[in-house]
């Protein structure tokens, strides 16, 4: 075999296999953002598994923690979306 895959199997680099990830939503104008970041989130709720929010007051934000299973395609467009919003910065650790 010259090490080259199969045709038709299907490897990890393909988008359509789901991930796991962590994505930590950082927003700092609560009251001006929050209907567009929830808006976001209803919108892609199919693949939010579990959603963790804390205001922290001591320094003026508020911070959204999601557990997500999706493919890359639709992770990357859930968080594009969310980090558009002004004021809404956004990190992804995809985990498996």
């Amino acid at each position: 075999m010259n090490g080259n895959k199969d045709i038709g199997s299907k490897g990890p680099a393909q988008t359509d296999a789901r991930r796991i990830a962590v994505v930590g939503i950082v927003v700092t104008d609560r009251l001006k953002t929050a209907p567009k970041v929830n808006q976001v989130l209803s919108d892609y709720a199919h693949i939010i598994i579990g959603r963790m929010g804390i205001p922290y007051r001591d320094r003026g934000v508020s911070v959204i923690a999601l557990i997500v299973d999706g493919d890359t395609d639709t992770l990357g467009a859930m968080t594009g979306k969310l980090g558009s919003i002004p004021g809404v910065r956004v990190r992804t650790a995809i985990t498996v």
